[in-house]
């Protein structure tokens, strides 16, 4: 599970340093993971047989949702830094339950709507409407993807947990989401107009690392790893993930938020803190930030 949450805490850092569009990074970090998904995926088929239409029907449905995830919380990155993009991504721990609760009829715990004041309150520290010179090119902005990017990658979760009963098919489902989620990129990228479909050399090999780490890696770590840990400690363990991306960044991009910005960091990380010790069971697979 560490070493899960250390692979994707670096997805942000991967885009960033690749120096290509949302939609080109989103694209390539799924395009470059099929090849390695396709061959487990393969390997569950044939040990288990072909997955039910239900689960297939729904990975697709979640792959739609994560090229928007992608897509949103690149554009996060260039306005706000990797690091505070990864911890406003994954305030997808609160609204994953509100959506269940109105979709599913899945009613939050006490602890999930404590949360939300608390992780509201970081995000308008995060924004920098409290003080001058806030970190990043348009902190503002960066919340607005940041918020929608967790909306959208609560959409993902949800489906792909109700289309992920089998735990024996970690790589199936995962391949078919990625599959899909190319496809949206795609499409994504051509109607935006900034999909780059040969990216330089050097970009490219940073996008194949971020499809092997945090895509393949990190992904089917995590997902393989969370129905064996009790609930509480998986989300504990996987709040290290965006506190990581922030020291990450910090130390390999120079990223420098604001004391008032990494207080509204802080603020975010314990209402996820918060709403997760009160879960019950074990959790749906919660692979990347935002990816």
């Amino acid at each position: 599970m560490l070493v899960g949450a250390v692979a994707i805490a670096f997805s942000g850092i991967l885009f960033r340093v690749s120096h290509v569009s949302a939609s080109t990074g989103a694209f390539y970090r799924c395009v470059w993971a099929l090849p390695p998904l396709w061959v487990l995926a393969r390997l569950e088929q044939r040990r288990y047989g072909p997955q039910a239409r239900r689960a297939v029907k729904l990975a697709w449905l979640a792959g739609a949702f994560f090229a928007a995830d992608l897509v949103l919380w690149h554009n996060g990155i260039e306005e706000v830094g990797a690091g505070l993009a990864t911890v406003l991504g994954n305030t997808q721990v609160v609204m994953v339950g509100l959506l269940a609760w109105a979709i599913l009829g899945e009613k939050p715990q006490r602890s999930a709507l404590a949360a939300i004041p608390i992780v509201g309150f970081g995000a308008v520290l995060i924004s920098g409407v409290l003080e001058s010179g806030a970190y990043g090119s348009n902190p503002g902005l960066g919340v607005l993807y940041g918020v929608t990017t967790a909306i959208a990658y609560s959409g993902f979760l949800l489906a792909l947990r109700e289309g992920s009963r089998d735990l024996r098919r970690p790589a199936g489902p995962l391949f078919t989401a990625t599959f899909a989620a190319a496809l949206g990129c795609a499409a994504i990228g051509a109607v935006v107009g900034d999909l780059d479909l040969t990216p330089s050399w050097s970009a490219t090999g940073w996008l194949i690392l971020l499809a092997l780490s945090s895509q393949v890696l990190g992904w089917l770590l995590i997902s393989t790893s969370l129905p064996r840990l009790p609930a509480v400690t998986t989300s504990i363990l996987l709040t290290f993930q965006p506190v990581c991306s922030v020291v990450f960044a910090a130390l390999l991009l120079d990223e420098s938020p604001s004391p008032v910005q990494l207080g509204g960091a802080a603020c975010i990380l314990i209402g996820l803190v918060t709403a997760s010790i009160g879960r019950r069971g074990a959790p749906a697979a919660e692979p990347e930030l935002a990816g």
